[in-house]
């Protein structure tokens, strides 16, 4: 499976076609046959509106993760927060993308015979969650885990108001299928065909998704070139006359302007 917007779409077809009806992780029980579609936000929310907007016409309905501590966007900036408005504006449901590295101590900290600290967790689980559900301004009530490592995935944490996409329930009750590291571990258009698994929980990353196929090296490259044009904008956007001292040329290389007098 290639990984552009219309694999992604023949992919969703394939599901309807072998009979799985969308569901998510609150209804899932009331359809005899069904597939749960999430969408963990890594890198990008722009990448994310833009599956999000494909999918609002193709009437399909899933679960966007995000990070409340991602490096590489803010939750809580104008930009996001406009991204996270059409996210839920396309209908889709927004939960929490939690990152249990960044904090270390609840797993340094782990006795009698636990893995890690689960009531340290269940905290900042809930407290993540709560900061989240201000910055998109809807209900937050599924996590899922960033990397998560065995402790994580062996105790199906349970927390108080939310469901654990990693739980017991939809880890080990569905067939759970994911293209981490842009690559399906799995025939993932053969397994749905095959119509074997009367559930399945499919795991996608919008950040691998392109008009066109594009190979790893390829996404990775523009994502990290485009971040100095999107800096570039932001600088705009809060300095004055900036162009007297910096400018950006169409490739997006900067070069000094030397006008720096000017101002």
């Amino acid at each position: 499976m290639n990984f552009t917007y219309r694999d992604y779409f023949r992919l969703v077809d394939r599901l309807r076609n072998a009979g799985y009806e969308i569901a998510d992780y609150e209804d899932w029980e009331d359809k005899k046959q069904c597939v749960i579609l999430r969408h963990d936000i890594d890198n990008s929310i722009q990448k994310a509106v833009k599956l999000a907007g494909l999918e609002f016409r193709e009437h399909v309905h899933a679960v966007y993760f995000v990070q409340l501590t991602s490096d590489f966007y803010n939750v809580f900036s104008k930009e996001s927060r406009y991204g996270l408005n059409r996210l839920a504006d396309y209908g889709h449901d927004i939960g929490l993308h939690f990152d249990e590295t960044c904090y270390p101590d609840f797993f340094s900290s782990a006795e009698n015979g636990k893995l890690y600290d689960e009531q340290g967790v269940r905290e900042m689980i809930l407290q993540e969650a709560a900061i989240l559900r201000v910055a998109a301004g809807v209900p937050v009530k599924a996590v899922s885990m960033h990397r998560p490592g065995r402790g994580m995935l062996e105790t199906g944490l349970s927390i108080p108001g939310m469901i654990n996409s990693y739980g017991t329930e939809f880890f080990q009750g569905f067939k759970y299928l994911s293209d981490s590291r842009r690559h399906w571990r799995e025939p993932v258009e053969e397994i749905v065909c095959s119509g074997m698994f009367p559930r399945l929980h499919i795991l996608t990353h919008p950040f691998w998704y392109n008009d066109v196929e594009t190979d790893m090296y390829g996404t990775l490259e523009r994502f990290v070139n485009d971040a100095g044009s999107q800096r570039y904008v932001s600088l705009q956007a809060n300095i004055t006359d900036l162009e007297a001292v910096i400018g950006m040329d169409a490739n997006g290389k900067v070069y000094r302007s030397g006008r720096e007098e000017e101002l």
